[in-house]
């Protein structure tokens, strides 16, 4: 006995759907091998988004000196640092320099991450509301990453809009961009890694 032609055409559709799905995952962890095998090379840089912080920009009165004025992580954010932190011990990266934006939810993403503070670099500091700054502090960037020696691996944990200003990508909570400066100055991102 046959199945009917609507039962057919649904199972049909529920197996390219699983089909489909695996190789999304496929490609999924294809592309996290390609990103940690690319952090293994030590000519690229790693910018980091800090974790969850939800919200958009910080609130009134902020202070720098005062965690309790900004938008900080919460516990998934948190979590979620951790994890890269043990994804990077799992998969044998180490950096020789850890770099943080001043902002509060960036010191604690690298300091869960990396297992102790980074050092605080300016030119990494938030630029919603500071709109005026992004020349300088892209060229800061850039003069600094112009400056690393070639077997240096340093990860600089920042903010989305630094990221996107830096390279023309809007990364996710907590994801990375891998980058290396290219012959003329400019920066050429090689890949995106996001710990799940």
């Amino acid at each position: 006995m046959t199945a009917p032609p609507f039962v057919r055409w649904v199972l049909l559709g529920l197996f390219c759907a699983l089909l489909a799905g695996l190789g999304i995952h496929s490609a999924t962890a294809q592309d996290q091998a390609a990103g940690w095998a690319l952090l293994r090379q030590p000519s690229h840089a790693v910018f980091m988004r800090h974790s969850e912080a939800p919200g958009y920009a910080d609130p009134p009165g902020l202070s720098l000196d005062d965690c309790s004025t900004q938008r900080n992580l919460v516990d998934s954010g948190r979590a979620h640092a951790r994890r890269t932190g043990e994804a990077f011990r799992r998969n044998g990266i180490t950096f020789q320099r850890v770099l943080t934006s001043p902002w509060c939810r960036c010191k604690e993403t690298a300091r869960l991450a990396i297992g102790q503070d980074a050092d605080v670099f300016a030119p990494l500091s938030n630029l919603i509301g500071r709109q005026q700054h992004a020349a300088e502090q892209i060229a800061a960037l850039k003069a600094y990453l112009a400056s690393l020696d070639g077997n240096a691996r340093v990860l600089f944990v920042t903010h989305g809009v630094v990221i996107n200003a830096l390279t023309g990508i809007s990364p996710a909570s907590g994801e990375m961009v891998i980058v290396r400066l290219g012959p003329s100055g400019d920066v050429i991102v090689a890949g995106r890694l996001l710990v799940d």
